[in-house]
């Protein structure tokens, strides 16, 4: 199995929490729109003022997304 990349957009501020949410539903619009569903996605809490919105995508794949999706960062998926 390859490596999973966590593609993070982060969102800082009081309305942090809602904004997340609401982009994690423009990526599920995404993948539902490309025919690739079946991605992970989500919002995390990372203190009171700084959520991410987040896409699991294989390594392979990473560039693509990336490139489309212009996220703020990512990592290696361990979960």
């Amino acid at each position: 199995m390859s490596r999973r990349i966590k593609l993070i957009w982060d969102f800082r501020g009081p309305n942090a929490k809602k904004t997340a949410e609401h982009h994690e539903i423009h990526l599920k619009d995404f993948l539902k729109m490309n025919a690739m569903e079946g991605h992970l996605t989500g919002v995390e809490e990372l203190s009171e003022y700084h959520f991410i919105a987040f896409l699991v995508v294989e390594e392979s794949q990473m560039k693509d997304f990336r490139d489309r999706l212009k996220p703020h960062r990512g990592q290696v998926y361990s979960g």
